[in-house]
């Protein structure tokens, strides 16, 4: 099902919060056509995953990446209870930018989406969200199936996106950016200190768009 198809498929609840995360993306990524991943039944209606979907787009600015995308940490479709809050539901989206790795494509990213969905449960169960410089330690590498030295992430606001306005109240684009043991330990020390947004300048020197790349060490 196409991201278009899926939408349509809930055209009638009027997909107010949607359609703006959509528009963010377009104006990125126009003419494009992202792999999308919907949530057929829902997380209210007994589903095992709380986000309605994930799309995941390509981008060549920089370095060659993908840019994921979730729909459901805000509020999707409209809600009069929600008109003029100052946060749409839990306030955020998240999306997660990570270098290409030769020969691979969007739907080898499904580990990907499996954090996020992961990650997504954690907010839903716990009811806790995500704030920006907020970490997170795995301790094994974050991608399973790879030979990578990233072990934890630490949560940015993504650079092309910011936050934005919706009928349902501010959407915050978190990203996901993922670190190795000695940068985490590194984001430990300066974040103690209250420094985590100098940690995060550095890393930007190099990484404007604060994309992960699997291969570092």
């Amino acid at each position: 099902m196409t991201k278009e198809e899926y939408r349509q498929k809930f055209a009638e609840e009027d997909a107010v919060g949607w359609l703006a995360i959509d528009h963010e993306f377009e104006k990125l990524y126009p003419g494009q056509e992202p792999k999308h991943y919907g949530t057929v039944l829902k997380y209210m209606l007994g589903g095992k995953e709380p986000l309605d979907g994930l799309s995941i787009y390509e981008s060549d600015r920089q370095i060659d990446h993908f840019h994921i995308v979730s729909y459901g940490f805000s509020e999707l479709y409209y809600d009069e209870e929600s008109a003029g809050e100052d946060f749409s539901k839990w306030g955020f989206e998240l999306t997660f930018r990570i270098k290409k790795v030769p020969g691979e494509r969007a739907s080898d990213q499904t580990w990907a989406l499996n954090m996020m969905q992961n990650l997504a449960k954690y907010v839903f169960t716990n009811n806790k969200w995500f704030e920006e410089y907020h970490t997170i330690d795995s301790k094994t590498p974050i991608r399973l199936d790879y030979d990578t030295a990233v072990t934890a992430v630490v949560f940015v606001v993504d650079p092309e996106l910011g936050t934005i306005n919706t009928p349902n109240g501010t959407v915050q684009f978190l990203q996901i950016l993922g670190l190795t043991a000695k940068e985490y330990e590194e984001l430990k020390l300066t974040r103690s200190a209250g420094s985590a947004a100098d940690f995060i300048s550095k890393l930007r020197v190099e990484n404007p768009l604060l994309i992960t790349d699997l291969d570092k060490h």
